[in-house]
């Protein structure tokens, strides 16, 4: 036990000053915490062997962060998200609450269909950033709009990876979520959305906007409809083999670089090289934040460091399990959501589904959308991050402030799913 507690407090020495006091970047931080752990550890000559392994844990993830960045990078030089977001505003400006609501849905929808927050994000995310700062809302609160979008995205059905992961570590088939995980993510989607961005929105003066709007108008006057193709087939796509499944997955790396490629052709030209260099250029410190990840958490397996966590999360008083869950989870989540599910949610699911006997499916839901705020935690914070980094605000932490109240209201609406398991099931 002291070993496992000597490797894992190396570990997290190490990514400590390597993040705060030597500047590095967070994936070399975490790269050089895992070289640390493994060499306490004893990992020996099997140390190369579980970094490569590790940093090859999230590459799906990886691959779909590098090819949505190229996608939205297309729809923006080839002038799609000007037209699209001009388009949205002309038609539903008379009702800010609805139009609201329906961005906010809009965000969700990549992260319902794949369960990456980053995806929601980086998709849907960039394409309504334009549209919220149009409407009057700063870019700070567009960054927070768009960053809880992805985190409520990645929880709602039908595909929600948290919820697999933790099924998988506990032989729960992936059956009834839907119901439950509609009522935990949609309510607080509207909420957010309003208490977020209503009040700057409320008095939206269309006509003040005209002047702003006519570039974008133009090239929907210049291209006409091929200008949405772009757009349509991504949807397309998505719905047909994600909800349909009229075939085998072809995976969401494809239909980003199929859709990206659709818009070569469907607006303005530009440079296809230049453009790909920076989309690869702009998601590369989020991609080698997620290689660190992987090694980080193979090494915490190998060393028994994992363990460790679990056994000392299966310790504590009973009446401390909940405050626990809502604690501990999202703070590993800024290592990883993922490794946050895989290490703390299946001992949790177990402490409140097996040893309180709540139900399964609710208690899985709600750990799912406690694990998400993860995701805004830094340094990792991938949706908060990139939300930042779409609507251009440095420092992030700005955005993480103006999350503090949603992120708090969302963790006692899971909590409360969790506690009274039993009886939300029986609605269902």
């Amino acid at each position: 036990m002291v070993a496992y507690f000597i490797a894992f407090a190396v570990m997290i020495g190490i990514f400590v000053v390597g993040c705060f006091v030597a500047k590095l970047p967070v994936g070399v931080s975490m790269m050089l915490a895992a070289l640390g752990g493994a060499l306490v550890g004893g990992a020996g000559t099997d140390t190369i062997r579980l970094m490569v392994e590790g940093e090859f844990g999230y590459v799906d993830t990886i691959l779909t962060i590098a090819t949505a960045m190229v996608f939205m990078k297309v729809i923006e030089d080839s002038g799609a998200l000007d037209a699209l977001s001009s388009l949205i505003v002309e038609k539903f400006h008379r009702f800010p609450a609805i139009l609201l609501i329906l961005i906010m849905l809009i965000i969700m929808f990549p992260g319902m269909i794949t369960g990456s927050s980053t995806a929601a994000v980086l998709s849907a995310g960039s394409i309504m950033a334009p549209v919220l700062a149009l409407m009057g809302i700063d870019a700070v609160t567009s960054a927070a709009i768009i960053a809880m979008g992805g985190l409520l995205g990645m929880i709602a059905p039908p595909v929600n990876t948290v919820a697999l992961v933790i099924c998988a570590g506990i032989d729960v088939p992936y059956v009834g979520f839907t119901g439950p995980l509609l009522l935990l993510t949609i309510p607080l989607a509207i909420i957010f959305v309003l208490f977020l961005g209503y009040r700057k929105a409320k008095n939206l003066d269309y006509e003040t906007l005209k002047p702003a709007l006519e570039k974008q108008n133009e090239v929907r006057k210049q291209y006409g409809i091929r200008i949405y193709i772009p757009f349509a087939v991504l949807v397309i796509l998505m719905v047909a083999f994600k909800v349909l499944q009229i075939a085998d997955d072809i995976g969401m790396p494809l239909i980003f670089l199929i859709s990206a490629f659709v818009g070569i052709f469907t607006g303005k030209k530009f440079n296809v090289f230049k453009l790909v260099t920076d989309a690869i250029r702009t998601a590369a410190p989020v991609m080698g934040i997620l290689m660190g990840v992987g090694m980080f958490i193979e090494i915490m397996t190998y060393t028994g460091a994992r363990g460790l966590v679990v056994i000392t999360c299966l310790r504590l008083p009973q009446m401390l399990w909940l405050l626990a869950a809502c604690i501990s989870i999202p703070l590993f989540g800024a290592v990883s959501s993922y490794g946050a599910a895989s290490v703390l949610g299946v001992p949790f699911a177990l402490m409140f589904a097996t040893l309180l006997g709540g139900d399964d499916v609710v208690v899985l839901a709600g750990l799912s959308l406690i694990v998400s705020v993860g995701d805004m935690m830094p340094p990792t914070a991938l949706a908060g991050l990139f939300a930042a980094q779409i609507t251009n605000v440095k420092p992030y932490t700005k955005v993480l402030k103006k999350c503090i109240i949603p992120i708090i209201v969302l963790l006692a609406y899971a909590a409360f799913f969790v506690a009274n398991s039993n009886l939300i099931a029986n609605l269902f």
